[in-house]
């Protein structure tokens, strides 16, 4: 059996040709080969005022089952926090939230962000989150804003504001003609409405608040957190009747 020849021995109209300069680069790994959207049905998104509650809080979360923890970028303490976090709870997967510029994605990586969440975007924020080589979700609230980004080859976004942008109705309308299209709903979702989200077949997981009460949080109740972490981590379970 004779060896094909090398591509370059083939005249140059029999050459397999390169992709075009156009076509999307491949999106970022996963964290630890699974999808930001896989790890958890919820995601805490997270406002830190005090850098002190931040490594506790993580505990809390991860020991009742939600490690993907997107600390948002809304108190000046939030890096120190993600910081705090990455150093500390090793089975936390921290992000950063409410991120808007790209010397905001740099900081976030430096202070140890495993992956990036946006509240909208621009050509400009996609591009430094994609060199950022960590997972991102770029938020979206029309049908042309996630075709557009599917055009540069994100398939994973943020669906923001969730409720006010038409919650469950508007995201079952985009299965059909955008099936490639996963999210992260985020806005107006708490343990009476997630379930309905995550039913949908393009819901990765859903973004909310509910499992840190802002009194809580403030007394340092841990274990109140901790049980409300473990009652949203078994969503899906519950959904599929198998909890």
């Amino acid at each position: 059996m004779t060896s094909p020849l090398p591509s370059s021995a083939l005249p140059s109209a029999a050459r397999p040709s390169s992709p075009p300069s156009s076509a999307p680069p491949p999106p970022p790994p996963p964290v630890g080969g699974v999808s930001v959207l896989d790890l958890a049905p919820v995601v805490p998104v997270v406002v830190i005022e005090d850098a002190a509650d931040a490594v506790p809080l993580a505990r809390a979360l991860v020991a009742g089952g939600l490690p993907a923890i997107e600390v948002t970028l809304r108190t000046e303490c939030a890096l120190d926090a993600i910081r705090a976090i990455a150093d500390e709870v090793p089975d936390a997967v921290v992000g950063a939230g409410t991120v808007i510029t790209a010397d905001q994605v740099t900081r976030c990586l430096a202070a140890g962000a495993r992956f990036l969440v946006s509240p909208g975007w621009t050509d400009g924020l996609v591009a430094a989150m994609r060199a950022s080589g960590v997972p991102f979700l770029p938020g979206v609230s029309t049908t042309s804003e996630v075709v557009a980004l599917l055009e540069l080859g994100v398939t994973e976004m943020k669906f923001f504001p969730a409720q006010a942008a038409g919650g469950t109705a508007y995201l079952k309308s985009l299965a059909g003609p955008l099936p490639q299209a996963r999210f992260c709903p985020t806005g107006g979702i708490g343990p009476g409405n997630a379930h309905e989200y995550l039913a949908l077949p393009n819901v990765g997981c859903v973004g909310g608040t509910w499992m840190l009460p802002a009194d809580a949080v403030a007394s340092g109740d841990w274990a109140r957190v901790e049980a409300l972490a473990r009652e949203a981590a078994g969503l899906r379970l519950r959904l599929r009747g198998l909890a």
